[in-house]
């Protein structure tokens, strides 16, 4: 309750009226202050009036009046400039600091339904919790707060894939194809893929890069699913006999000790809960034809100004062995496996909006950030469970701008129960209950 005692200060969540300290002084609160997020008292540079005089100092907030001397606060010449002592429930009457002078306290309870509303967004199990107050907040107030909180996960992208350019170097080829691997994994195989991608240096592949065997070869080598022997035994016999496999194998043996490369644990992969058609086999072999296409190399891709353009340069297709395949040895039904328009809009949702916008900040480049704004503006909404909830209690979801919104919002404000930092929660606080 602390913290929402500290935000009902800050946010003056309490009745307008002068106050009374516990010695009979008037208090009027003129200005609450700056937040202190370090040692020290709580707030900073504070305004209050005291029987008609201005005084300027620092508040010290409590729960207890009592806390004041258990925290050693009445020995602690920090504490000597604090000119109110704000408390929720006086059990001691007076404190002093360091100095031995007695400083103005005074009790502010919790508003009661400021208290109540937020424990039922503490309590509530069914998610969003604040579902009950959507249809009546303002649009215009949803629609800014989305918008920040879209920013908010951009700018979050964009430091990870600036995070990246050091360890790449300065390169931005390598940047994008550690940033697009990763993203192939979809969430489950994410860290696999950029592990994978981290593994091998892209020149190596690029020496090959006319010749789309090889390079399935590096990509399939250095993900460990050339190592028959950490196969199943019933897999483990198929793949042996398998022509294409043995070929693979053979050309990767060669590459590998041509520029020194080590493959990653085959383990990382997940192949449970995933369809087929989104097996890592799959999805290296959609990458291993993306790389030779050359059409989404960091270049062309800077040079896309719609979604359209975007799109054709990632649109790729499974290698031929994989058209009849989803494992080594196992031979499927033929399909071409193509790289489906939702999981391109993924891609850009997640690689070249975030990618776009790191290179224009790095850049200095707003025409470039603002590409990355418009693009995203123009990319459908994420359809998955966070967006359809939100979707049922009554808000309007356009773009992948506020998809990607919502993701932040749960991710980083509903999942932790920080409901003070949301806006909407803000409104949720003040709101009566019978006008829900």
């Amino acid at each position: 309750m602390e913290k929402l005692f500290h935000y009902v200060w800050k946010h003056r969540l309490f009745p307008l009226k002068d106050f009374v300290t516990t010695d009979g002084r008037r208090i009027e609160v003129v200005d609450v202050g700056l937040l202190n997020s370090d040692a020290g008292p709580d707030f900073f540079n504070a305004k209050v009036r005291i029987d008609g005089q201005l005084w300027v100092g620092n508040v010290e907030l409590h729960m207890r009046s009592s806390l004041w001397k258990q925290h050693g606060h009445d020995t602690d010449a920090a504490y000597n400039n604090v000119i109110l002592h704000v408390v929720n429930d006086v059990d001691t009457e007076n404190v002093y600091n360091a100095k031995g002078e007695k400083v103005p306290q005074i009790e502010l309870p919790i508003p009661e339904r400021i208290r109540t509303n937020y424990e039922h967004l503490l309590t509530e199990d069914r998610y969003p919790r604040c579902y009950r107050l959507i249809p009546h907040v303002a649009p215009e107030m949803l629609s800014d707060w989305l918008a920040y909180l879209y920013i908010e996960r951009l700018e979050r992208k964009a430091n990870d894939i600036l995070a990246r350019l050091d360890e790449c170097k300065g390169s931005w080829e390598d940047v994008f194809f550690r940033t697009l691997a990763r993203n192939f994994g979809f969430g489950l195989n994410a860290d696999a893929f950029e592990q994978w991608a981290k593994s091998f240096p892209l020149h190596a592949v690029d020496h090959h890069r006319d010749d789309l065997f090889q390079i399935e070869a590096v990509f399939f080598g250095q993900a460990g699913l050339l190592n028959a022997d950490a196969a199943r035994e019933k897999q483990r016999a198929a793949m042996e006999a398998d022509e294409y496999f043995q070929r693979l194998l053979a050309e990767y043996r060669y590459l590998a000790k041509k520029f020194t490369l080590t493959p990653i644990n085959a383990q990382l992969w997940r192949f449970l809960r995933l369809r087929p058609p989104g097996f890592p086999t799959i999805r290296l072999s959609q990458l291993a034809q993306l790389h030779y296409n050359r059409t989404a190399g960091m270049s062309n891709l800077l040079a896309c100004n719609t979604v359209r353009d975007v799109e054709k340069a990632l649109a790729t297709h499974a290698t031929p062995y994989w058209q009849t395949h989803f494992l080594f040895g196992e031979e499927s039904e033929k399909s071409i496996k193509s790289l489906s328009k939702t999981s391109i809009e993924i891609i850009i949702i997640n690689t070249i909006v975030p990618l776009f916008y790191a290179y224009g900040r790095f850049r200095h480049d707003k025409q470039m950030r603002d590409k990355a704004f418009t693009m995203m503006e123009k990319v459908k909404p994420e359809r998955n469970n966070i967006v359809e909830l939100w979707r049922e209690c009554g808000l309007e979801v356009n773009n992948a701008c506020d998809s990607q919104a919502l993701i932040q919002l749960k991710k980083d404000y509903c999942d932790r129960k920080d409901c003070l930092r949301c806006r909407i929660g803000y409104q949720y606080l003040r709101v009566d209950e019978k006008d829900l």
